[in-house]
C-alpha cells in the first residue's frame, strides 16, 4: 500500500512537507501528489464548511486499488452525527476505506502541526480498519468533541500491532 497525500490549495505546505515526514516514520512508503481544489460539491454554504463525506467520496473515486489517500485542508469541516446534520470536526476517515480527511481548522494555536499529524494519522488508522480505542494516550482516541491530541503520545500496543500485521514499520515517532 502506498499512502498518498492530497493537499488541497488552501493548505500549507510546508505543513505538507511536515505532515509526511512525520507518516514516513510510522509508514515509509509515502507520495505526496499535487494542491487541487476542494469539491465545489462538498461546499456547505450554510454554514460555510465543507462535508468531510463529500471530499472523502471524491478522493475514494481518484485513488487506485493498493493506495490509501489522505485530503489535508485548513477549511472547516463537518458531517452528520445523529440527529446532528451539520457537526463540525477534525477529521474523518471510514472503516475500512481508501480515502480520508483531516482539517487544521479546529486546532489549538499551539503545536499544530504535532497536533494535526496525530488527526491525520487517526484517520489513517480508520482506513486501516481501526475502531476508536478506549486507551486515553492512544492515537485512536475518540476526540468526544473536543481536542485531545495534547494526551496522546503514541498507537497503544493493541492498535500498533494490528498495523504492524498490515505492514506498517514502527521507526520512531
Amino acid at each position: 500500500m502506498t499512502i498518498l497525500i492530497q493537499p488541497f490549495k488552501d493548505f500549507n505546505s510546508e505543513t505538507v512537507t511536515e505532515t509526511a515526514k512525520k507518516i514516513r516514520k510510522i509508514y515509509p512508503n509515502v507520495k505526496i501528489l499535487n494542491t487541487i481544489d476542494l469539491p465545489k460539491n462538498a461546499y456547505y454554504r450554510d454554514r460555510n464548511r465543507y462535508r468531510a463525506d463529500s471530499i472523502i467520496k471524491f478522493l475514494d473515486s481518484r485513488t487506485k486499488e493498493g493506495f490509501v489517500t489522505i485530503g489535508l485542508t485548513s477549511k472547516d469541516i463537518s458531517v452528520t452525527k445523529g440527529k446532528v446534520k451539520d457537526y463540525g470536526i477534525m477529521g474523518l476517515g471510514y472503516r475500512p476505506g481508501k480515502a480520508c480527511v483531516a482539517s487544521k481548522y479546529r486546532l489549538n494555536k499551539n503545536n499544530t502541526d504535532d497536533q494535526f499529524f496525530k488527526i491525520a494519522i487517526h484517520e489513517l488508522g480508520h482506513t486501516q480498519g481501526l475502531k476508536h480505542c478506549p486507551e486515553k494516550t492512544c492515537f485512536m482516541r475518540d476526540a468526544e468533541g473536543g481536542n485531545p491530541t495534547d494526551e496522546e503520545t503514541d498507537f497503544c500496543h493493541k492498535c500498533k500491532t494490528f498495523l504492524i500485521n498490515k505492514n506498517w514499520k514502527f521507526n520512531s515517532i
